[in-house]
Formats: structure tokens, sequence, C-alpha cells
């Protein structure tokens, strides 16, 4: 995958998250400010604004300015939390023009160890990374057992993502406002694990 790839792959969850604005707003609406699926199809056009205007070759400095550009253009707390997974996927892909599957699954490894880092959540807490955790660690291990397919591990990926995000119904959240809702949002399903699984189904086409 190089900067054209990139690109691509950006556009593709520019218009899946597109496509589901509406219905984001409205998961938003059980325990939120409604503001879900503005906020995120804002961000993912601003980042596929920064794809098609920068020259930049370099995947780890253009991953960085995604980031920025994100995180300005989504001021939500899903937005910073993504804004720092487009950071740690930076830092992992500096240097490099054209990333291996390998290397695009290490990123998205990365970039969700940064989110947990940086947000001081993990797996289990009704957040994104109830979808995106075990989608990045299936994609690792399915790249293995597929040698190397990455439509394949993302395929796979995208299902687990799946399963990650309905399995938020029976989970209290942790963080932010949702957390003064407790048992009242037992049954629905959390928004950012939503966005999560989105993600996994644009990349992989679905």
């Amino acid at each position: 995958m190089d900067a054209q790839g990139l690109a691509r792959a950006i556009g593709r969850i520019s218009r899946k998250i597109e496509e589901n604005k509406d219905y984001l707003v409205k998961l938003d609406q059980q325990n939120g400010d409604g503001d879900l699926g503005i906020s995120m199809n804002d961000g993912f056009k601003a980042v596929c604004m920064i794809m098609e205007l920068s020259e930049e070759k370099d995947l780890g400095k253009l991953l960085m300015k995604a980031g920025n550009a994100f995180n300005e253009a989504a001021p939500s707390s899903l937005g910073t939390i993504l804004s720092f997974g487009f950071m740690g996927m930076a830092r992992s892909l500096k240097g490099t023009m054209d990333a291996t599957p390998r290397q695009i699954a290490d990123a998205l490894h990365a970039g969700v160890d940064k989110i947990m880092e940086k947000a001081g959540s993990r797996p289990g807490e009704r957040t994104i990374l109830d979808s995106l955790y075990p989608a990045v660690e299936t994609l690792g291990k399915k790249l293995e057992e597929e040698n190397g397919d990455l439509y394949k591990a993302l395929k796979e990926a995208a299902r687990i993502a799946a399963v990650g995000a309905e399995a938020t119904k029976q989970m209290k959240p942790v963080h932010g406002r949702a957390a003064y809702y407790g048992e009242k949002n037992l049954g629905y399903l959390d928004g950012g694990a939503v966005v999560g699984r989105l993600i996994f189904e644009a990349l992989c086409g679905d």
C-alpha cells in the first residue's frame, strides 16, 4: 500500500461512514448528544481532503497529517481517540513509502495500542476498542494463516469487529457521558464500537 492506496482506503471508510451517518446519530442520541454521525463524517472527509491535496509519499508523515486533520474536524471524544490511532499508525509506518500487508497489520495494531495508552481504556469497557481490538488481533493472526492474503484477513477481521460491536449491548460503559446512564445502556449498541465495525467493513469492501 502506497500513498494512493492509503487514500483509496480512507475514501472507502469515509463513504461507509457517510452512508451510515444518520444511523450513528440515532445511536448516539440514546446516551449522548447525537453528533456522532456528523463528527465522524466530518473527520473522515477532512482526512480525504488531506489525502487528495498532499504530495507526501511517506505513509507515516501522511498519517500524522491525517490525524491532525481528523482531530480538528471532529472535535469530540471519539474524534480525539481516533486521532490517537492515526498517530500510532504514523509512528509505525514512519519512513515507509509502500507498506506490505504485514506492515499494515502492525500499523493498525500500533494505532489501537496508542488509543489504549492515551485514552486509558481497554476492551470490555463499551468503547470503539470492543470492535477495533479484536479485529486487529484477528487481522494479524489470519495474515499468517492465509499466507499474507490481506483481503481474506480483512474479511475475517471485519466479521470479528461486528461480533465485538454486538457484544457492547451487554456492557456497562466506564467512560464519558454514557457512564452516567449505567445499566440503561444495556441492550443498546455502543456507537463508537459501531464506527469500528464500519471501518473494517469498508476496508474489506463490504
